[in-house]
């Protein structure tokens, strides 16, 4: 390994599965905090542990002069970003670089590429990564050209903004006739949300699947993928439920859309983990958008495929290659993960608050990823998932009896939880059959399936 120690500039459980991956490797680890956030699992674990501002995020978490000097009084010799805050800022990772630090993740340029999603899309056509028909390039400004650039393209269509995601800047036009409002009204959601007003267009399917491709690529040209994942239980385009594998689509299929994002990892130059995110209907998939970074649902892969990728994530940010080949990536059995998250589970509303008492299950196939104790204060400031409830099964029907085994066995008292939604979703026929596309859960709510 190129360095000895890292710092986790990040919080929650994700800090915590940092933690644990980097004591297997034998790393230091350092930790830091906001001011009041000091209570967290994983400083009990750091080897040392330091604030960095005040409780707002932009203060601290999201601020990376106070990060990077933090790794330099502490003495960090690489910095692990986890998902989220800074993981997919390609001046962070130029920083870090600049700093003489590693960044645990892929170059700046690539990060800057891909979080661009008129270049990433453009960089995936090349690749021979299907995507869906399309814009070339950013939405004309003037509203003739385009929409004869819309109209070329068919109805209906989806407005998406270049220079971010999570549902902000989107806007489905179902006719002509709703096109530039549409285009306005993402156009200044974007500008607000990312700085960036570049706007792009593509046909927008109807009954489409979330199917995402977990990839691993080193400095030396190699690359494989680790199978896929089926993340279409989202509610605004945020996923509530994920899958591996992708169930009822042709396994052979399935791999050759891993092998033509592998070769995608080759041509870039990708290093790190990451992952491709697709739609698929009418046996078909689309290339949506690349994380370039640890994704949330990466549990339900590692149980899979009995690979710990976080560990093989700091292997590659230190200079050593991959640890197996394609030929020893074997998927077995099959897993469910659900995000349970600090909110009302009909209001979705966000619960802060203090957990009076927390149970979490336990048995084969169970696994918890989650930062929670008896007395643990959830702050109002931050992301609202509160633990990762994960089983493995021989079969999808095995993962989902021993899901709903797992989540009658949970317990969160003192705040609201969406675990009454995860319960009713674990017993809807649709689920269970599934039959589901990314527009399932607002389709059971409109129906009145509705938690208790």
């Amino acid at each position: 390994m190129t360095f000895k120690s890292v710092l986790i500039a990040n919080r929650g459980e994700i800090a915590l599965r940092i933690v644990r991956a980097c004591k297997l490797l034998g790393l230091e680890t350092i930790g830091v905090f906001a001011q009041g956030d000091d209570r967290q699992r994983h400083l009990e674990l750091v080897d040392r542990a330091i604030c960095i501002g005040p409780a707002a995020a932009a203060g601290s978490y999201l601020d990376q002069g106070r990060i990077l000097r933090a790794a330099k009084l502490t003495g960090a010799q690489a910095i692990h970003p986890g998902y989220g805050f800074l993981s997919e800022k390609a001046d962070f990772a130029q920083a870090v670089h600049d700093a003489g630090l590693v960044f645990v993740g892929p170059s700046a340029s690539v990060i800057r590429t891909m979080g661009d999603k008129i270049a990433a899309r453009n960089q995936m056509m090349e690749a021979g990564v299907p995507c869906l028909p399309g814009t070339h390039g950013a939405l004309p400004e003037d509203g003739a050209s385009a929409k004869a650039a819309c109209d070329a393209i068919g109805y209906p269509l989806i407005i998406k903004a270049a220079g971010g995601g999570g549902g902000r800047g989107m806007r489905v036009v179902m006719e002509p006739a709703g096109l530039d409002v549409a285009i306005q009204t993402a156009r200044q959601e974007a500008i607000h949300a990312f700085s960036n007003g570049d706007l792009y267009a593509e046909r927008f399917l109807t009954t489409p699947r979330h199917v995402e491709i977990q990839v691993l690529a080193d400095a030396t040209g190699a690359a494989i993928w680790l199978g896929d994942r089926d993340c279409s239980v989202q509610r605004r385009h945020q996923k509530l439920i994920e899958e591996a594998p992708a169930f009822g689509i042709p396994r052979g299929d399935v791999e050759r859309l891993g092998q033509s994002c592998a070769d995608a990892c080759r041509a870039m130059g990708y290093t790190g983990v990451g992952t491709f995110e697709f739609l698929y209907e009418d046996g078909a998939f689309y290339f949506i958008e690349m994380n370039t970074r640890l994704q949330v649902e990466h549990p339900v892969t590692e149980m899979v495929t009995g690979f710990d990728i976080v560990a093989e994530q700091l292997r590659i940010a230190g200079g050593q290659g991959l640890s197996l080949q394609q030929s020893d990536v074997e998927i077995r059995g099959h897993a469910i993960e659900c995000r349970i998250n600090a909110e009302d589970p009909v209001t979705f509303a966000p619960s802060p608050g203090t957990v009076t008492r927390w149970r979490p299950p336990g048995g084969p196939g169970v696994r918890v990823e989650s930062h929670l104790y008896d007395g643990y204060g959830i702050p109002p400031s931050y992301d609202s998932l509160i633990a990762k409830l994960v089983v493995h099964g021989t079969t999808r029907e095995d993962a989902v009896h021993r899901m709903r085994a797992a989540l009658a066995e949970m317990t969160v008292e003192g705040i609201s939880t969406t675990l009454p939604l995860h319960q009713r979703l674990m017993g809807e026929p649709g689920f269970c059959n599934g039959n589901i596309s990314v527009h399932y859960l607002e389709k059971t709510s409109e129906a009145g399936m509705k938690p208790p």
